[in-house]
């Protein structure tokens, strides 16, 4: 092998790890998200909420979806004193890497809006576009959480869209099963 050739190869070896670089964004922070989702709200107040294995148990059996982690980011938003819903701040795994997202539940238990605060995927960030999102208002326990039947698939970001809609649908188990007696 030639001298050039060999220099020639050796310089897009090294390319190759440059031209896939990994895309991570953050679009919000959690007061942000917050401030989006109950713009009218006077107070959110931070509920700690810890599960242990029996409460991830009743999720997984109710969601279909397990309880990962052990502490849930939940705040109770008010208004005026008044309970005007639950803001929840959750990962799901898109297809390598997590989504961060917020939901905004009513106190009984519907789907106010969601909003992406990180996606670290290299595909599929159309999860993120108002259109696709605007999908799971309204959603209750009710309905059936089935891509492509309550929320759109998106090609090329099946992973991200399903695993939102099994993380929204675990959130509002969540509401069902430890805050919906608080409203």
């Amino acid at each position: 092998m030639s001298d050039s050739l060999l220099s020639n190869s050796l310089w897009f070896i090294p390319m190759a790890f440059v031209a896939a670089p990994a895309v991570a964004a953050d679009y919000l922070s959690i007061p942000q998200a917050q401030q989006l989702l109950f713009p009218s709200a006077s107070s959110f107040i931070e509920r700690p909420t810890l599960f242990d294995s029996g409460a991830r148990s009743a999720i997984k059996s109710h969601a279909g979806t397990r309880q990962r982690q052990d502490h849930q980011p939940i705040w109770r938003v008010e208004k005026d004193g008044q309970l005007q819903g639950w803001f929840m701040v959750d990962d799901v795994i898109g297809k390598h890497e997590y989504i961060t997202y917020a939901a905004a539940i009513s106190a009984d238990g519907e789907v106010m809006g969601i909003e992406v605060l990180s996606y670290r995927e290299t595909h599929g960030a159309e999860v993120r576009d108002e259109s696709w999102r605007a999908n799971f208002k309204g959603k209750s326990l009710k309905d059936p959480f089935k891509l492509d039947e309550d929320v759109p698939n998106i090609s090329g970001a099946t992973l991200s869209c399903r695993n939102l809609l099994d993380g929204v649908k675990r959130l509002l188990t969540i509401h069902e099963l430890f805050l919906a007696r608080e409203s």
